[in-house]
């Protein structure tokens, strides 16, 4: 027994022996995650990165490297951004591979460490309105704000070169930035003023700097769904995706069918709702809401009094306004589409006389008329030229008799008196014309 014993122990012992190599290695291997920041900072940018993060988290990454090459983008996304730089615990190094401009370089400045390319440089983050024009004093002071908070991130950048990015009216002439102009820093310039830690020619040359040559370098891309999710998001995109999905509905409205008019309309609204749902900004109350208004307006077709298909439309505009982060500009691009759909509409019917084949099933389009075979009352056209006698004086309407039946007559125009005889001349439905028996006659010499 004491022998059996000693022979596992001994086994284990051996299988210790070869497995501790194998467990130092992986306990000591280091992990970078290598996550680029490229073209504009839109919303879907902020779903890739927040995935990148999380997987570089649950792998123990050590460090993750943020290329940015960016022309910059929108303040609202770039807010997102730096608030999960900020909550993630992975040491973050920025490696400005060309140009972190405007909300790229508010981004470089949550890094904890920049290097940057000789080539590459860092600034210009005057914020800009929709129009290319700088934004109104109430924006860009909580611009100039974020700057500056950005800059503090790390104790030894000093904020003034921040706020010189963002505000033409800071003079710093040995920049190259003088009273009206944006301050950018090249290479070397960021490194003098301490908001670059170095200047490196490639990534490998990166590695080396941070003495993590050795790492296991683990690069992410973005999915066929984040990528579509980027552009669906797009601050212009947005309003066109909207606007031909109103258009195409409105145009499929005065064609009979349902045909491509229509399916585009539908698929318009399916892209804005999946781009936005993939993007993190849309959630299932957007797509429920949107289902209750879809609902609603085909409830219109069998429910009278246009109540539902109103409270349709309003569920439908309620959850194309919840599916975005910034209410105000959903409500403007919203705004736009309505517009596009409004004048579609008015071309559809000025100039093609086009009209609606929906409401064909909701609005009873026959007509009853004589040359269909109705006829609102009895034309007795048989008693033309017939003669009566009038029971009352026609001034110009009153009452004659007509071999016994009274019927309601009305003259020319003139005065006729009592026990007269008159000729019918015209019979216009319930309108009988007559004339005094002796200017018929007088007329007829």
């Amino acid at each position: 027994m004491i022998k059996m014993i000693r022979s596992v122990f001994l086994l284990i012992l051996f299988i210790g022996t070869i497995a501790l190599p194998f467990m130092h290695s992986e306990a000591a291997e280091t992990k970078v995650y290598r996550v680029p920041l490229h073209k504009e900072v839109e919303k879907g940018l902020h779903a890739f990165l927040q995935r990148s993060f999380k997987e570089a988290a649950d792998a123990g990454a050590d460090t993750i490297v943020l290329d940015i090459d960016t022309p910059g983008g929108f303040v609202d996304a770039a807010d997102q951004i730096a608030k999960l730089m900020k909550s993630t615990d992975t040491p973050i190094v920025a490696f400005i591979n060309d140009r972190a401009l405007s909300a790229g370089a508010f981004l470089a400045l949550y890094a904890d460490e920049i290097y940057m390319t000789p080539g590459g440089s860092i600034g210009a983050a005057q914020v800009i309105d929709g129009s290319g024009n700088a934004a109104e004093a109430k924006a860009n002071s909580y611009w100039l704000a974020q700057m500056k908070n950005a800059a503090l991130h790390k104790e030894k950048r000093d904020p003034k070169y921040a706020l010189a990015m963002a505000d033409p009216n800071i003079d710093m002439p040995e920049l190259r930035a003088p009273k009206g102009e944006l301050l950018t820093l090249t290479a070397d310039e960021a490194e003098k003023v301490h908001y670059s830690q170095g200047t490196v020619a490639t990534f490998d040359e990166l590695l080396q700097k941070l003495d993590l040559a050795d790492a296991t370098i683990i690069s992410t891309t973005e999915t066929f769904s984040e990528k579509l999710a980027r552009f669906i998001t797009n601050p212009i995109i947005v309003p066109i995706l909207l606007s031909v999905a109103s258009l195409g509905l409105i145009v499929e409205l005065y064609s009979p069918g349902f045909g491509v008019p229509g399916s585009m309309g539908l698929t318009s609204l399916f892209l804005f709702f999946y781009g936005h749902t993939v993007a993190g900004l849309a959630g299932y109350e957007s797509w429920l809401l949107f289902a209750l208004g879809i609902v609603l307006i085909i409830a219109e077709f069998f429910i009278a009094g246009g109540i539902a298909g109103i409270f349709g439309v309003l569920a439908i505009i309620g959850s194309i306004l919840l599916a975005g982060t910034n209410l105000a500009f959903m409500a403007i691009s919203v705004l736009i589409a309505m517009a596009v759909a409004s004048i579609g509409a008015v071309v559809i019917m000025k100039f093609f006389g086009k009209k609606l084949h929906l409401l064909n099933k909701i609005i009873l389009m026959d007509t009853m008329d004589t040359e269909n075979g109705y006829v609102s009352n009895e034309n007795r056209t048989d008693l033309l030229q017939k003669v009566a006698t009038t029971l009352t004086p026609l001034r110009p309407s009153g009452v004659a008799d007509l071999n016994g039946e009274r019927i309601d007559v009305v003259s020319e125009g003139r005065y006729i008196d009592r026990d007269k005889e008159v000729v019918i001349v015209a019979v216009e439905g319930f309108r009988i014309v007559v004339r005094e028996k002796k200017k018929e006659e007088e007329q007829g010499l």
